[in-house]
This record gives structure tokens, sequence and C-alpha cells, in this order.
């Protein structure tokens, strides 16, 4: 999870100048001469340092224009990104290679780290964790700033379950936020398949073959409703490959197979053990 080292470097050089001038614009912390002496000064000062900072972030502007340590442009577009950043409490729901995913509310994050190790925060404790903490753009990335508060709180299965479908939803419409730069594009495009099996004439045949089964007065219960649902599983199959934005359509054809399905378990249901 953590991005390689030349980046944390980077980020860490532009965000304690950012830090260092915040200081001494503000003076919150005395006899701290330069940049050098400010990222050797303990977490804690610096936490007082960036709450100060993104509680009143015009100060960028100020930094980019007197540019005290002789920053170059890109260096700079990277710090003036940093007025997009987003604060608050998050949920991380889970940690894979590519991000960690925080949500918020109902928007989902795709984030990185440039000075923490998440693969090992989440062996160390048990997701979802719910933390505080400051996300910025870096170089088209989401990242965390650092400095995360944890809370020490037990999720039980209801919250874990929303989480996850928060989640699944997210990333089933395309909605993982990965990046905050202003020049972003908006919303991304659902991936679409370069190449995806044509299942229709498949379960055309399917279908054929299936509206030839029929239950009897002379054969078990079962029979019935089993067939039925095997009609209504693939009328469903059908027009999810034909038409699968069809969420109406799809949403009719799912109701007649839990009805198939009830009316199976109703069949079960009545039959008495010898």
């Amino acid at each position: 999870m953590k991005d390689p080292g030349r980046e944390s470097e980077h980020f860490l050089k532009l965000m304690w100048a950012l830090q260092f001038y915040v200081n001494v614009k503000l003076k919150l912390h005395v006899n701290i001469n330069n940049v050098h002496e400010y990222a050797g000064i303990a977490n804690e000062k610096k936490v007082r340092v960036r709450d100060a900072l993104f509680d009143d972030i015009g100060i960028v502007d100020d930094f980019v224009q007197e540019n005290p340590e002789g920053f170059t442009e890109p260096d700079l577009m990277i710090v003036r990104e940093w007025k997009n950043f987003v604060r608050g409490n998050f949920f991380i729901e889970r940690v894979l290679k590519r991000y960690a995913v925080f949500i918020q509310d109902s928007t989902v994050y795709g984030v990185k780290s440039v000075s923490e190790d998440l693969d090992a925060l989440a062996a160390l404790k048990r997701l979802p964790l719910y933390i505080h903490a400051v996300l910025l753009p870096f170089k088209g990335k989401i990242i965390h700033d650092g400095f995360m508060n944890f809370g020490n709180m037990y999720f039980g299965s209801g919250i874990k379950s929303s989480l996850r479908e928060n989640y699944m939803a997210a990333k089933q419409n395309g909605r993982i936020i990965e990046t905050l730069e202003s020049t972003a594009p908006g919303k991304r495009e659902k991936k679409k398949p370069s190449a995806v099996k044509d299942w229709k004439p498949e379960l055309d045949k399917l279908a054929g073959r299936a509206r030839k089964l029929k239950g009897s007065m002379d054969g078990p219960a079962i029979y019935t409703p089993a067939f039925s649902l095997v009609k209504a599983g693939i009328e469903f199959a059908q027009i999810a490959v034909s038409d699968p934005e069809d969420l109406e359509g799809l949403y009719k054809a799912l109701a007649k197979v839990r009805r198939a399905h009830n009316k199976a378990s109703t069949v079960l249901s009545r039959e008495e053990s010898e």
C-alpha cells in the first residue's frame, strides 16, 4: 500500500514546507527556525499546525505567491490542489492492493498512503476502522496526510454489511473517487468489458428445452414449482444478457424467480418426514 519512497519524500518535502510556513505565520510553535527543524518536531505539534492549515486553507495562496522555498511551478501546482482536501470521519472498509477503501457517509474514496502502511494497520486492527483523517490530491491519486486518529470501536454485522454494500454499489456503478484534482474529469463511466461471450444463443436453447418441463398429477409435488423456478431463472438470465440496463425488466423477472422459490419452499415445508 505504501507509495514508492521518492513519492513519500516528495510529498513530505512539500507538506513540511507548507506547514513550517503556517507555523511561522500563526506563531504556533516558537524556536523552529527552518523546514528541517520543523520536520523533526513531534507529531502532536505537527497535528496542531495541520489543523490550523485546513481551518484556514486560504493560506495556501499566500504560500504559493511568496514561494519561500523556491519550489518549481509543478510543485506549487501540487500544493494549490491541496485546497481540494477532504477532512472528517471515515470508515476504512477494506484494504486492497490498489488502495484502501475509505467511506464517508455514502461517498467512497480509493486512498493510497505515502507515510504509513495501511496493510500493516489492517493486520493489527480489525476492519472496519473508524478514523479521523485528511485526504489530499497528490499526482493524480488520493492520499491521506499521515495523521489518522483511530476510534476504538467495535462494529456489529449490521454496520459491516451496510459498509460492504456501500462499497460494492460504488464499485459496480463507477462511483469510487480516486482523485481530488480540480482538473479531474467528472464521474467515471462504468467499465465495459472488452470482450464478453454472447450467452443469448445458449440461453435460448435452454429456454426451449425448459418449456418441455411439466409437472403431472402423478408426479412428485415438487416438480411443478421446481420447473417453474428453472424457467423463471432462465428468463431472468435472458434479460440480463440481452439488456442489463433494463432494471425494470430485471426486477420483474427476479420477482418471478422469488415467487417460484416461495412456492417450492411451501411444497417442501408440507412434506412429512417418514
